[in-house]
């Protein structure tokens, strides 16, 4: 078939296998290039392995460090009529980079959340790469059921205690207009707390843990954003921002849990990028159309790779890591220097339609956006009629 992207909101519903593989093998050459990375794990577990930071957590612990990985991903696979999900691909490409290395490159596809996924992880670990030495959570879905109750809960985006409107970019239509999201009710707020906070993470810990599979000086680390301003009403003050409230409620946790093993446990604050999960929060697509345009004018820009990288080599693995006073580290200090801030504040009253690509880098943003499917990609013949059917060797 000719794989073309088909959008719908903010979804692309269909990927392209070497695109996906073209954008896989572009942060493994940027890794390849910073060098090794000193002290760097050697058996990694990454959950949410698949896409955006979780995806660049993986490339660089075994192409940085040699590690081997673990992945778990929850993806689409492809039919002879319909192209698997990017992540599928994006796996597919990263298991034969890695192994053509010599690299332990396994994966998971299967719901995170559950009792059975554990499991099956577990039961990996013990066969064919012993003790983890670092655990990255890097999960993002809408919904998780209770493994133990089987209820479902879903998350929402919403603000909290009173209705927020502001300006919002519709990016089918490119249509700039006010948005007003209605604040979530207590029974929304527990339940986006429970789809997106630090519950399932506590639990993949205390499984590893029980199953003793966690090495002496084990980290983990989970992630969040936490923005500015602009971004408080409908994220760091929202039903999201409660999410993540939780995040450093399970990382005290947790590191009462390693203590055994004199491990730690760390939430990263990483910078606004375009991801899946980013481009469904309501105004996000225009900040982080400001933020480029800005950061890339500074010479500050990164992707997710470059994020990684740093925290590796500025957080995770240094004597004077980057934390904050409630031990998060902070990668995202470039996003969120004065200069830069103020910057986006005074443009972002004066975007409209009619100067959307002048006063914003919303191209930059879709092309970003497109690539995240494999499409835009240089090297990659988007006419030639392409198979969608491609073994990723899932577990």
């Amino acid at each position: 078939m000719i794989i073309k992207p088909k959008v719908r909101g903010f979804i692309c519903t269909t990927a392209h296998p070497q695109g996906c593989a073209a954008h896989v093998q572009e942060q493994i050459d940027y890794i390849k290039g910073q060098g090794t990375i000193a002290e760097a794990p050697k058996n990694v577990l990454v959950i949410g392995c698949s896409n955006g930071y979780g995806l660049a957590s993986r490339i660089t612990a075994a192409f940085g460090g040699g590690a081997n990985t673990l992945g778990v991903c929850f993806e689409k696979p492809p039919t002879e009529k319909r192209t698997a999900s990017a992540g599928y691909y994006n796996t597919a490409a990263f298991h034969h980079a890695a192994k053509s290395e010599g690299l332990y490159a396994e994966s998971i596809n299967g719901d995170a959340f559950s009792d059975e996924c554990k499991d099956k992880a577990i039961a990996l670990l013990k066969e064919n790469m012993g003790k983890v030495d670092l655990v990255v959570y890097s999960l993002g879905a809408p919904r998780r059921q209770d493994p133990k109750t089987g209820e479902v809960y879903s998350s929402v985006l919403k603000p909290i205690n009173e209705g927020y409107t502001a300006k919002n970019l519709n990016t089918d239509t490119r249509k700039i207009t006010d948005i007003t999201v209605e604040p979530a009710s207590d029974d929304e707020i527990a339940q986006t707390v429970k789809v997106m906070g630090g519950e399932d993470w506590e639990l993949w810990i205390d499984a590893l843990k029980q199953a003793d599979l966690l090495a002496d000086g084990c980290n983990t680390v989970a992630y969040t954003y936490l923005g500015e301003k602009l971004t408080w009403p409908i994220y760091g003050h929202a039903t999201i921002g409660k999410a993540k409230e939780d995040l450093d409620r399970a990382a005290t946790a947790i590191n009462q849990q390693l203590s055994g093993v004199k491990g730690q446990a760390n939430v990263a604050v990483l910078k606004a990028l375009v991801t899946q999960s980013s481009s469904a929060i309501p105004i996000m697509p225009l900040y982080i159309s400001l933020v480029y345009k800005v950061m890339k004018e500074e010479g500050t820009h990164e992707g997710c790779i470059q994020q990684l990288h740093r925290l590796f080599t500025e957080g995770l693995y240094t004597d004077s890591p980057r934390l904050d006073d409630t031990n998060r580290f902070r990668m995202d200090n470039l996003e969120l220097r004065p200069e830069t801030q103020a910057k986006i504040e005074a443009l972002w009253p004066q975007v409209t339609e009619e100067n959307l690509f002048e006063l914003t880098d919303f191209k930059g943003y879709n092309e970003e956006f497109l690539k995240l499917f494999g499409f835009g990609w240089e090297g990659v013949d988007y006419d030639a009629d392409t198979s969608p059917m491609l073994e990723a060797d899932f577990n």
